[in-house]
């Protein structure tokens, strides 16, 4: 598979398979394709499926296959933002936020992950659960806004606040950390809590979160 992300800051990724080449994708991704590109919808089993709702995907997944011929397949952000493509493998797997995942070669799989520190789940802004993307291939996730990468050595962190991670190596470690100071948390803007990520690894952050936006937007409904 070749594929080119166009665009700008509001991307496209676009793919040119081989024949017999194949792509899942969330359903609705898809945004043009050639005649020979055959879609079959698939749950792939119901423990997978399961997974991905709570992981905030949808239970059933689009597989995209090349027929007689190469054939060339694009997938369009839902969001003002970026798409980037990841390299999955054993030693190299990758914890994203909610609905971050877009689209992937049949060997890469998605599936629920729960924080082990319950406070961090519930504080730290990504929610306690989000989405852990494993086995071998490349997949294709969705940044809201740029993306600004930081590559994390043993022991070295990073305060992150609400919202702004977008994804993280599996060898990162993820906690909370409280605003010190009743003024500064109380009337700092910045919220009781921040999110504190531990290396070694790399670290995806986000410059527009989708809360945020809406945030914004919500409070200038009505206005005149």
């Amino acid at each position: 598979m070749k594929y080119q992300i166009l665009g700008d800051n509001l991307p496209v990724v676009v793919c040119e398979l081989e024949a017999g080449e194949s792509l899942i994708s969330e359903r609705g991704s898809m945004s043009w394709m050639t005649p020979n590109m055959v879609m079959e919808t698939t749950s792939g089993g119901l423990g997978k499926a399961l997974g991905r709702m709570f992981s905030g995907e949808a239970l059933f997944l689009n597989h995209y296959t090349a027929q007689g011929g190469p054939g060339m397949i694009a997938f369009a952000s839902s969001f003002p933002g970026s798409i980037r493509a990841l390299e999955i493998g054993p030693g190299r797997e990758i914890i994203a936020q909610k609905s971050a995942f877009l689209a992937a070669e049949p060997g890469v799989t998605f599936s629920v992950y729960l924080q082990r520190k319950v406070a961090a789940g519930f504080f730290g802004g990504e929610g306690f659960i989000m989405q852990k993307l494993s086995g071998q291939g490349i997949a294709f996730i969705e940044i809201d806004g740029s993306a600004i990468e930081y590559e994390l050595a043993a022991g070295e962190s990073l305060i992150v606040d609400t919202g702004y991670l977008a994804a993280m190596d599996a060898t990162c470690q993820m906690d909370i950390q409280a605003i010190s100071g009743i003024t500064n948390a109380l009337f700092g803007g910045e919220g009781l809590f921040n999110t504190r990520i531990t290396g070694p690894g790399r670290v995806i952050l986000q410059t527009m979160p989708i809360p945020s936006v809406a945030g914004i937007i919500a409070r200038h409904m009505g206005k005149s």
